[in-house]
């Protein structure tokens, strides 16, 4: 990448972002070192640094990390020309070092700021965040209470008691288990009711985030849009809204898929040249939205039967497994492209 007038005649910084203290670099067009510091954590204190050190900063880099997000909103509020930098690429370049410290990683960092070999990454808005927490702690908890039920039938095994299945579901039958099948060890009781008790508080604080989500999809444009397609409700469509943010940020619609991870890799070599499996890069948990939505669609009758018929198609060359993948990447593709140009879903597009 040719370094423009302005970047040869300006400086470029790096940060290495930890929790207490931030390693910084500053470098010039030719990549002399020009000063380094560690300062505290804290948007203030790096951007009085920069403001009494470097005069003509043309752009400073960060990694993506936890800390990320407030770092760049805070220093993009102070003026300063912050980006941030794909982890895994400068990971790449990082690891050439011997000895790995945070003020090598800052050096490291500031080379390939001054260079510009590097891919940025799109910080997303406030809303997309938020959204994305909400949708975080339902699926926390969700985890949660899978992983005590599972705790309370192994249990359950070590004393001869096979929790099953029920008419009723899990609540009935844990009830029937503690009152009947457990009054030979009633000292075991008070331990089952526990359990049942955190289990329904879980399912109590689930319900009021899935309100929550149903009052933003509700009342949000977007949301409603996407949930026109078939198998896409109110926490799948969020999913998609919150991980793309903003749907001009792709050129073409086909480039969602690969974003979110549905595409497969592609090896090339010499005379070696072959696919293997879906990266699996990306949001994880958009993927795993479309992947089931995908699967509702495979194997229920929900609507979008082209879409279905195209995905049984390919299960016969390729088996369903395989199918339901590609039916999640063209169903990325699909909502990008509704989001993209503000109609519905329509079957007859689909041809």
């Amino acid at each position: 990448m040719a370094l423009s007038m302005e970047d040869k005649m300006g400086v470029f910084a790096a940060l290495d972002v930890s929790q207490k203290e931030t390693a910084i670099c500053l470098v010039d067009h030719d990549g002399t070192i020009l000063a380094e510091a560690k300062v505290p954590t804290c948007p203030d204190a790096i951007a009085d640094w920069f403001a009494e050190r470097a005069e003509g900063l043309q752009r400073v880099g960060m990694e993506t990390g936890p800390l990320a997000v407030w770092l760049w909103n805070a220093l993009i509020a102070r003026k300063v020309p912050i980006i941030c930098l794909d982890a895994r690429h400068a990971n790449g370049v990082l690891k050439m070092m011997p000895n790995k410290t945070d003020r090598h990683d800052a050096r490291g960092l500031a080379q390939i700021v001054r260079t510009g070999w590097f891919k940025a990454v799109q910080i997303k808005s406030h809303a997309a965040y938020v959204n994305r927490a909400l949708l975080t702690a339902r699926e926390t908890l969700v985890g949660m209470r899978v992983k005590l039920e599972n705790e309370i039938r192994g249990l359950l095994k070590t004393f001869g008691v096979m929790f099953g299945k029920r008419v009723g579901g899990f609540k009935r039958r844990a009830e029937e288990i503690i009152r009947e099948e457990l009054s030979v060890a009633p000292e075991l009781v008070p331990v089952f009711k526990a359990l049942m008790q955190a289990r329904r508080d879980i399912l109590a604080r689930i319900a009021a985030l899935d309100g929550r989500i149903r009052a933003t999809a509700k009342h949000h444009a977007t949301v409603r849009l996407l949930m026109t397609a078939p198998g896409v409700g109110p926490i799948t469509a969020m999913a998609v809204v919150a991980a793309f943010d903003d749907a001009a940020r792709f050129r073409r619609s086909s480039s969602a898929g690969a974003y979110l991870g549905l595409t497969p890799k592609r090896y090339e070599s010499g005379e070696v040249s072959r696919n293997g499996r879906v990266s699996k890069r990306g949001d994880r948990f958009t993927r795993k939205c479309l992947y089931e939505a995908a699967n509702a669609i495979y194997c229920r009758k929900l609507g979008g039967s082209r879409l279905r018929n195209w995905a049984k198609a390919v299960a016969e060359r390729t088996g369903p497994r395989k199918a339901k993948v590609a039916l999640a990447r063209k169903l990325a593709v699909t909502l990008h492209a509704m989001w993209r140009s503000g109609t519905p879903f329509q079957e007859a597009a689909m041809a």
